[in-house]
């Protein structure tokens, strides 16, 4: 089976990292435990919140590990020497995965009556503006034209 490249064109320049990211999230196994929902509370503020009903805190373990948020659940198996007539609520383990976008932040995440819930950040990118300047042999020079525009007031001052 060959993968379709989502950046072939050879004008996204730099983007092999997000097709690398985009692939491993499309292997990713797609069993819905424990549902989740993803909220956004404001244009910088995101929250997920999984059903994790049975699990306490020390069940659930949540790391950052580089750009995944991985949530794993493993509960203890507590029926030595209860006799079930019917068993519907398994102890079950479970892992989760959320790629995160460069500069997501993880702000902090609390267990409410069998939710778990872990609020992200995702700060506003200050907008930079460079100019390259052209020069006749092979040097580069990258200006930033902020710190170009407060040298010449300095200097008019």
């Amino acid at each position: 089976m060959s993968s379709t490249r989502v950046f072939a064109s050879p004008l996204f320049v730099g983007f092999d990292q997000l097709e690398q990211m985009l692939e491993r999230a499309s292997k990713s196994p797609s069993d819905g435990y424990p549902p989740y929902n993803i909220e956004q509370l404001s244009t910088t503020t995101l929250r997920i919140t999984l059903a994790v009903a049975g699990f306490t805190m020390d069940d659930l373990q949540i790391t950052q590990e580089d750009n995944q948020l991985v949530i794993r659940g493993r509960q203890t198996d507590d029926s030595q020497g209860r006799i079930f007539l019917h068993r519907g609520i398994a102890a079950r383990q479970f892992q989760r995965a959320f790629i995160m976008a460069e500069g997501i932040e993880v702000k902090g995440a609390w267990l409410d009556s069998g939710l778990l819930h872990i609020e992200l950040s995702r700060p506003q990118p200050e907008a930079r503006v460079k100019t390259i300047p052209i020069t006749r042999s092979g040097g580069s020079r990258v200006v930033d034209a902020e710190q170009r525009f407060v040298q010449t007031k300095a200097e008019q001052a």
